[in-house]
Order: C-alpha cells, then structure tokens, then sequence
C-alpha cells in the first residue's frame, strides 16, 4: 500500500508543478523575458542621461490559439510618491517633461520567441495620466498599445511556449543636470494589468489579466516603496483606444 500511495503522490505533485509551470498568464521582467531571467527590480543612479531601461513582456497560454492577428496592451505604473506623478515619469504626452523617452518595440529572446516573429506594428496608442478634473497629475499612469500583423503574417499559438508580446524602452534622458527632470529616483511599480490576444472575427480572443505565477505580472523601479496593489482598476474601452491609434 505504502509504495502505490507513494507513487500517486509524486504524480500528482507532478502533474500541479506541470499546471502550475504553463499556467496561462503574462510574466514582465527588466532587460529580457522572464524565460531568459526573470528580473523584478530595476536600479539606476540617475548620474546619466545616456542608457535605457528595458521591460519585456511575455505570456504562457494553457490551450493553442489559431489565426492570431494582434494584441492589446494595459500597462500601468504607479510612483510612490502620489499623489503626484513626477516629471521624469511623465512620458510620451504631448509637451510633457520627456515627452520622447518612451519606445516600444518587439523582443525576440531564446525563451521568448516574439509571437509574431517581428512581423508585427508596434504602437502606443496612449499614455493617459490619470488626472482628475483635468488637474495636476496624480502618481498614477496608463501606457495603452494596440500591435497587428497584416492577414499574410497571422500566427497559431501553442501553450508550449513562453511568447515575447512587447518591449519598452524608457531612456534615461533628463535625468541629471540642466534641464533634468525630478523624479528619477523616485520608486515605482509597472504592472501588466491586461494582454488581450486578438483573433480573425474575434471568434478565439484571449484576456490574460494575471501573472502566470502570482506577481509575475509586476516589477518595481528603484526597490520597493510603490504600492503594486494600488494600480487603477481596467476599465478601459478597447474600441476608444483603437480610435487613438486610427
């Protein structure tokens, strides 16, 4: 009896290590993929205004997708230092502190291919601030993204492998001497809060809106101090982004 109750535990430990490990969910690391080195903090001495630093995100599904033609994007950061939102975090907007320093692209890692394989547009559609009553800008943002193939590049997905969705590039422009914007040191969370992989018709759309292991959907700049869980809630109209981006 031993022996045989024995063996039913090791294959059933096995099988929730398996379950758990392709979890389907989105995983966000500094520099490269989770799959090549999950890094969850970022640190920067804010002694220079050349380099960048690099988020990717990436995704693990628990079922194959066909006639994948793009995804949508829902990455928020929030500072600790609400409820202001420093300069040096007030990226892309129009006429913002450094309105040029924030890029997306697409990442094609060992452990990550990109689900497109860099055939893909890569867009922000928006950076919103979250600004009540068009006031001063609270320690809160929105970076919206909405990425496509053309219909010859459309792609079936396999739950077998870790996908490089996107890629952001924050420059470290402005952040010390004349012209410098304040902030740079201050810490703060990005959390992935939604990656919506779209389909032809959308007939197989898929929201992932967690990390594929609990917080793996978070990372942190200059240490901990943002309250990761304090992120706005995803209450946003995919087809009011769609009309940013047209």
């Amino acid at each position: 009896m031993k022996p045989s109750l024995l063996k039913v535990g090791m294959v059933a430990a096995m099988l929730l290590v398996a379950s758990s490990a392709f979890a389907a969910g989105v995983r966000l690391s500094w520099t490269t993929c989770a799959g090549d080195g999950l890094v969850q903090n970022k640190t920067f001495a804010c002694a220079s205004n050349t380099g960048s630093n690099v988020i990717v995100a990436s995704f693990v599904l628990d079922n194959t997708i066909a006639e994948v033609n793009g995804n949508e994007l829902l990455l928020d950061l929030i500072t600790q230092a609400t409820p202001i939102l420093p300069d040096w975090w007030q990226l892309f907007s129009l006429g913002s502190c450094r309105q040029t320093a924030l890029s997306i692209a697409a990442h094609d890692g060992a452990g990550c291919p990109d689900m497109f394989a860099l055939q893909a547009s890569m867009n922000i559609a928006a950076y919103q601030l979250n600004k009540p009553n068009g006031g001063t800008p609270l320690g809160t943002a929105r970076i919206l993204c909405v990425n496509a193939v053309q219909q010859s590049a459309i792609v079936t997905l396999d739950p077998q492998f870790e996908y490089a969705i996107a890629k952001w590039t924050i420059t470290n422009a402005k952040s010390v001497g004349t012209g410098s914007c304040a902030g740079c040191s201050t810490p703060v969370c990005f959390v992935l809060n939604r990656a919506n992989i779209t389909t032809e018709g959308g007939i197989s759309d898929t929201a992932l809106e967690s990390g594929a292991a609990p917080g793996e959907n978070m990372i942190t700049f200059q240490g901990a101090g943002a309250d990761c869980q304090a992120v706005p809630t995803r209450n946003t109209t995919w087809g009011a982004v769609k009309s940013l981006y047209r």
